[in-house]
């Protein structure tokens, strides 16, 4: 069951659609339920309300599973600009320039756009729904993992665990990976990051996707008690390629583990 609401995301003064995802045992239980929050909510959950048309089904798979998990889907913003500001928490880096020759002024806004989920969307959805407060995950697609993971750092004591499908690091490299290395991540339960092989059109800015995947990787493999890294082979960055991948996500948030076998 989908439940849809307008929220003022104030640091932005922009209304957002918030999507809340209730499993089909709410109505019929008292239980307390984990809590997972994601990014592009409109590709979250249907087909039919997705940009490009395609989304994760996620609606779909834990209704056919009779999964006990609330979800969370903010949408984004209406720009490709807007959602950049807002989901890189500094500008464009020198990484982003050097290797992927974008030298557009955007992004810097994620910190603001963390602390509303924080002090505001949260705190409303644990009043209003029965949720595990101690149960939260955040969890992304390409800059929506880039910011799950900077949430993860800021606020180990809310985001017990964050997930990223083919993350698009690059755009704030040096300073995620300078964030990564003065995190005390002793109190996170787990973090899961995959890349596909062939993310893009280009052979050279696939093969620098997945190398700032793995700088990352090579950062957190040692850091944080349950790091979960995936190679996704011919994995391209497609709402198509990211479905098949929900099995996995939903078991991550759940347990901490893949239903399949990770490759490093």
């Amino acid at each position: 069951m989908l439940e849809n609401y307008s929220l003022k995301i104030a640091p932005f003064n922009q209304e957002r659609v918030i999507r809340v995802y209730l499993p089909k045992s709410y109505e019929q239980s008292n239980q307390q339920y984990p809590v997972v929050y994601m990014h592009d909510g409109k590709n979250v959950f249907r087909d039919e309300d997705a940009v490009g048309g395609k989304s994760l089904e996620l609606e779909h798979y834990l209704d056919e599973n009779s999964i006990d998990l609330i979800v969370v889907g903010i949408d984004a913003p209406d720009t490709f600009e807007d959602r950049a500001d807002q989901y890189c928490p500094w500008k464009n880096g020198e990484y982003c320039r050097t290797y992927f020759g974008d030298e557009r002024d955007i992004g810097g806004k994620g910190k603001e756009y963390v602390s509303f989920i924080v002090e505001e969307l949260k705190p409303s959805i644990d009043k209003k729904y029965r949720t595990q407060v101690d149960q939260t995950t955040m969890a992304g697609i390409s800059l929506g993992g880039l910011i799950s993971t900077y949430a993860a750092c800021r606020y180990p004591s809310i985001f017990s665990k964050a997930a990223g499908l083919s993350t698009g690091f690059w755009r704030n490299q040096d300073e995620i990976e300078a964030l990564l290395k003065t995190t005390d991540f002793s109190a996170n339960k787990g973090i899961y990051l995959d890349c596909g092989t062939y993310e893009t059109n280009d052979e050279k800015i696939n093969a620098e996707f997945l190398k700032s995947n793995l700088r990352i990787k090579s950062i957190l493999q040692d850091t944080v008690p349950n790091f979960i890294f995936k190679i996704i082979d011919g994995g391209e960055h497609d709402y198509h390629y990211f479905q098949k991948r929900v099995p996995d996500l939903v078991e991550f948030i759940l347990h901490g583990s893949l239903k399949t076998t990770a490759q490093s």
